[in-house]
Order: structure tokens, then C-alpha cells, then sequence
């Protein structure tokens, strides 16, 4: 079990990593153009502020998954580095399940959230939906179940071991 879950957090997360990176790129275009329209050509393009806005949200919620699996999300470093072996296992059971806890709520009313806005339009790009936008907190909350997991079945710790 813990084998399949591994093999499938590798991939997850280079996916929502690349994803994540992918729309960070996305947003940097973006706000080039918007700049060159807006301060060279004279005409600005309104519909550039909410593309960047939507790929950085995206962006976010895409790369969390990365920290989870990486153990430099939720950490309670303290508290590891003063416990017993034995106690850090159950720390990070604890941590796991507030982390799962935590990630369940944003799936359940990011869902919610995107459903109730597919009728919603965003500003500027009247003809797409507000549910593209919204759907990036489900759909990272997922990849984030993933990395959550895997990161207890085979715990990493970066987050201690940059930390000063």
C-alpha cells in the first residue's frame, strides 16, 4: 500500500508542480502584456487582470501539494525536535490528520463554491466562467490529500532542516 501511494504521490505532485509552474509563467506573460499595452500602446487589456489573477490563484493552490510532500507545510517543529521517537510518530499522525481535516473543508466548500459560481462570469472575459477560477481550490485540496499522505507513510522534514 505504501508503495502504490508513493508511486502515485510522484506523480501528482510533478504534475501540480509543473501545473504550478506552468501558471506562474502564464501570469508573468500576462502582466508583461498588460504593461506594454497599458504604458506603450496607450490601450490597456482589462482582461489581463483577472487571467493573472485566476493563474496565481491557480498557481497556489497547485504548489501547496509540493510543500505537504515535503513536510514544510505543517510543521510543529518544537515539539519534534524535543520528542521521543515514539512521540514523533504520533505527532505526525496528528499533524496529518489536522492537515487532512483542514484540506477536506476547502474541498468540500471549494467544490460548493464552484458550483454555485458557474453561473458567475468573470470581469472582462464575460463568455468564460467563474467555476474555472474557483475549481483550483478542489482540485489542489485533491493533489494535497495525496501529498499529505504520502508524506506520512514516508515522512520528509525540509522545513527543519532550512530552518535557522
Amino acid at each position: 500500500m505504501k508503495n502504490v501511494i508513493l508511486k502515485i504521490d510522484r506523480a501528482t505532485t510533478a504534475l501540480s508542480l509543473a501545473i504550478a509552474c506552468f501558471m506562474l509563467v502564464v501570469a508573468s506573460c500576462l502582466g508583461m502584456f498588460q504593461i506594454i499595452t497599458r504604458f506603450v500602446l496607450e490601450t490597456p487589456a482589462e482582461w489581463t487582470e483577472i487571467l493573472i489573477r485566476v493563474s496565481l490563484i491557480w498557481m497556489v493552490f497547485m504548489g501547496i501539494p509540493t510543500a505537504f510532500r515535503q513536510g514544510a507545510m505543517v510543521s510543529v517543529d518544537v515539539l519534534r525536535r524535543w520528542s521521543p521517537p515514539a512521540v514523533r510518530r504520533l505527532l505526525d499522525v496528528v499533524v496529518c490528520v489536522a492537515a487532512l481535516a483542514l484540506i477536506a473543508v476547502i474541498i468540500w466548500w471549494g467544490a460548493d463554491y464552484a458550483w454555485r459560481g458557474r453561473v458567475q462570469t468573470m470581469a472582462g472575459l464575460e463568455s468564460i466562467s467563474m467555476l474555472w477560477a474557483y475549481l483550483a481550490m478542489p482540485v489542489g485540496g485533491v493533489f494535497c490529500v495525496i501529498g499529505i499522505l504520502a508524506n506520512l507513510a514516508d515522512p520528509r522534514y525540509n522545513e527543519l532542516e532550512t530552518a535557522q
